[in-house]
């Protein structure tokens, strides 16, 4: 079983000083960390990477350093589940589009993005599109938050967002 926590637009320091202690201690069980962009400073990322393995890309509000390091999207591939990792850009109606289109043919089952900070689990066509939000900024967004994806046998048994107070 592989445990695999998702967050995205961080924005550390312009939205806070840090991320949420609740957000620290829930994802120290990680397997995995999926960061979908706009993380904007490299000591973000190095935290994160004491706790678990890290798979991010980079957002349109990332640092220099971290856009020439990082890629626009990645695939992951989980025990046969292959998931799209992008931050997206244009509108919030738009993102989860503009997101799949990066991934035509390459047959993923799950598209991970952030960029509208709206916290999204939805099950489409058997395609799972998952963004969790923000942890820091509530811009276009009702509340804090992050996801939570658990694969289990190379099938996805947990998908949902997680709210912070």
């Amino acid at each position: 079983m592989t445990k695999i926590t998702v967050i995205s637009d961080t924005h550390i320091p312009q939205r806070a000083l840090d991320l949420p202690s609740e957000l620290w201690y829930s994802i120290v069980d990680s397997k995995l960390i999926l960061h979908a962009g706009d993380i904007t400073i490299q000591s973000v990322l190095n935290k994160l990477q004491r706790i678990a393995t890290v798979r991010a890309v980079f957002g349109n509000m990332d640092s220099e350093e971290l856009k020439y390091q990082l890629p626009e999207k990645d695939i992951i591939e989980i025990e046969g589940v292959r998931i799209g990792l992008a931050h997206g850009w244009g509108t919030p109606a738009e993102v989860k589009k503009r997101v799949r289109s990066l991934f035509d043919g390459d047959n993923i089952q799950v598209f991970v993005f952030g960029h509208s900070h709206q916290p999204e689990v939805n099950w489409e066509s058997g395609l799972l599109y998952l963004n969790p939000g923000s942890p820091t900024d509530m811009i276009f967004a009702p509340y804090f938050s992050y996801g939570r994806l658990v694969i289990d046998n190379g099938r996805i048994v947990q998908s949902e967002i997680i709210r912070l107070k």
